[in-house]
């Protein structure tokens, strides 16, 4: 490489694991940016395709550097660019996608106008294998619009301030993807973050890629969020856990006595609710003498489950938690406690587990809302009928995807809620209100004898 004594405002560093087919287009979006000023370094993860052959075309170039190296994954590569980087401003561009020509210059602006502005990302268009623009994603305005940062910049084609980066101490290379939620969750919490709402890169959709990877990137988030909760000790308090069941008189489709391998749909909820930390109490209510027996007979030496005796109004069908959860708050060994957080999880969702119940909580802490939900994502195309025939909701059918428009399926049956949230507004979910999503079989839900059966398959694939 040819040093470029010019000191560059922006290192733009191309990261590529076998990627020859994409990575000259990365490149020369880079090189043909309307702002000049600019490094790029390309670090080859050791690939094993014609990737090296193609990197080397490009070797003397006047401000590109390049880094071979043999599979040390992303986050290590993250931290080997900041340390390596010349630039202000940092950014990632992953090999398969490409910028806008206007990109860096945009985004350069806003953090030269706001020196508090630490991270700005833009909108972005979707494209297929060929360069064929499948969609065009418009995020939030987060200047005017957002006060819940639970919804992370893409990892990729983020222009990051270094110096608050490296205040951050870097990526944390414990983990092998998810680095854009990482540095995300880290970042909210101390500086001021923006966006663009302009599509300024180009995000390659393939299945090579960790997009269609759903469960591997909620493991891997939950994971970053339990360690920053470790380390800030954001949870405070004590929380504690209420399993309602109606019982069979109240509820003919009951499932609690369902088994699963050998053991009871409540058992299963209360074994996942007694492995998840800081829940200092479980409260099993029901008006069901049955179910009363059951957590008598099986949990009575545990100081940990408590069963709470149900008035049969409140166990009606269609009739809300609102007033069972409020009598509960007013039993005397409850008030002693004085929970800060209170933990709602029905037993129609076995696989909801205590990894499920340490996110919900470690989220609501992090992002600070007063009360979450777990959710999943809904991408298929709902309709209403308008007299005149059937007609998308939302605009679903344009090809403009907008983050507002995004729907969301309540599902897993987990509500988080600030106790001080729930005694004002007389509500579970309530004020500002989180999320997190779920993977599918986490979703599953048995409302029917169909749904039992497919629980039954799901748990004996699950077997080792």
């Amino acid at each position: 490489m040819t040093v470029d004594t010019q000191t560059p405002l922006v290192t733009v560093y191309i990261t590529n694991y076998n990627y020859g087919k994409y990575i000259r287009k990365a490149v020369h979006s880079v090189l043909n940016q309307s702002k000049s000023i600019f490094e790029i370094i390309i670090i080859d993860d050791g690939s094993t395709d014609n990737s090296r052959e193609i990197i080397e075309q490009f070797e003397d170039h006047s401000n590109i550097d390049i880094i071979f190296q043999h599979n040390k994954g992303l986050n290590v590569t993250n931290n080997i660019a900041l340390r390596v980087a010349r630039g202000k401003y940092i950014m990632r561009l992953d090999a398969d996608d490409f910028l806008a020509p206007e990109a860096l210059e945009i985004m350069t602006l806003r953090l030269e106008e706001d020196d508090e502005l630490g991270l700005i990302f833009p909108d972005y268009y979707l494209v297929d294998d060929e360069d064929n623009i499948l969609s065009i994603e418009r995020r939030h305005d987060f200047k005017n619009n957002v006060s819940l940062y639970d919804q992370p910049a893409h990892g990729a084609v983020t222009l990051i301030r270094k110096s608050y980066l490296l205040k951050l101490g870097g990526y944390d290379e414990e983990f092998s993807c998810q680095d854009g939620y990482e540095l995300w969750v880290k970042f909210v919490a101390k500086f001021k973050v923006g966006n663009v709402n302009k599509p300024l890169f180009y995000y390659r959709q393939h299945g090579s890629n960790l997009t269609t990877n759903e469960n591997r990137i909620l493991e891997t988030r939950a994971k970053i969020k339990k360690k920053f909760v470790s380390i800030t000790k954001k949870r405070k308090g004590t929380t504690i856990a209420i399993v309602p069941v109606r019982g069979q008189k109240y509820n003919s489709k009951s499932v609690a006595f369902k088994e699963l391998g050998e053991q009871s749909l409540l058992d299963i909820k209360l074994i996942e609710l007694l492995k998840t930390n800081d829940i200092e109490l479980i409260v099993v209510s029901s008006p069901d003498h049955d179910i009363k027996d059951f957590v008598e007979l099986n949990y009575s030496e545990n100081n940990k489950v408590y069963f709470h005796m149900r008035d049969e109004k409140l166990a009606r069908l269609n009739t809300g938690l609102v007033d069972t959860v409020a009598s509960i708050l007013s039993i005397e060994r409850i008030n002693r406690l004085d929970p800060e957080i209170l933990l709602v999880s029905s037993i129609e969702y076995p696989f909801v587990n205590s990894h499920t119940f340490e996110d919900a909580l470690n989220t609501l802490a992090i992002f600070e809302s007063d009360s979450l939900i777990t959710v999943r994502a809904e991408t298929s195309m709902f309709l209403q009928h308008h007299g005149h025939g059937m007609e998308a909701i939302l605009g679903m059918e344009k090809f403009t995807r907008i983050e507002r428009e995004a729907l969301y399926r309540y599902s897993g049956g987990v509500i988080v809620v600030r106790t001080s949230e729930f005694s004002k507004n007389k509500a579970l979910i309530t004020g500002k209100v989180g999320h997190i999503e779920i993977d599918q079989k986490t979703a599953h839900s048995i409302k029917s004898e169909y749904d039992y059966n497919l629980a039954q398959f799901l748990h004996k694939q699950a077997e080792p």
